[in-house]
């Protein structure tokens, strides 16, 4: 008898834990997808807080160099083709310039997105679970919510306190 009661507490255990948390996710859905896309506009703006601060710990160096000789003449000319880029009417001879055309440029473009074999995810979309992806859709977020609620009651009224037998009384 003592073994009968262990396997029936271990059944409730096991068929409310899973109703409960199929009844927790169902509920708790959109809160879920909300928590992710958060994570993920987090993170998109702490890269861009990091590229701002490298960029103004490269203008500040850039600030210091003219503040440290004003009078230089190059320090100016390697800073402007630094920030600016090489100028293509006084191009330097020693530099090859490549030359692409548009239509180059689209067949490499082709070739890069082929290669790449799944589809570009959006930028929310990117760190969310596929899981929860399918279960924020309405039907399957009902079946969800019904199928925990049926084994919660499964599991209270099969698995619950026996009733005492006139043998046992």
């Amino acid at each position: 008898m003592q073994g009968r009661n262990v396997i029936r507490a271990v059944l409730f255990a096991l068929f409310f834990s899973i109703g409960a948390a199929a009844l927790s996710i169902s509920i708790l859905c959109d809160d879920l997808v909300q928590h992710y896309q958060n994570a993920e506009l987090l993170r998109a703006a702490q890269e861009t807080l990091d590229r701002l601060k490298s960029l103004n710990a490269d203008y500040g160096a850039v600030l210091e160099r003219l503040q440290a000789d004003p009078n230089d003449p190059n320090s100016v000319k390697h800073l402007r083709r630094a920030i600016l880029g090489p100028d293509p009417n006084h191009p330097d001879p020693n530099t090859v310039y490549p030359r692409a055309t548009a239509e180059q440029l689209a067949a490499a473009h082709r070739a890069l997105t082929a290669d790449s074999g799944e589809p570009a995810l959006g930028p929310l979309e990117s760190g969310m679970p596929k899981w929860l992806d399918r279960c924020r859709q309405p039907r399957q977020k009902m079946t969800l919510f019904f199928s925990g609620v049926v084994l919660i009651l499964t599991s209270l009224v099969c698995f619950g306190r026996a009733k005492q037998t006139l043998e046992e009384e």
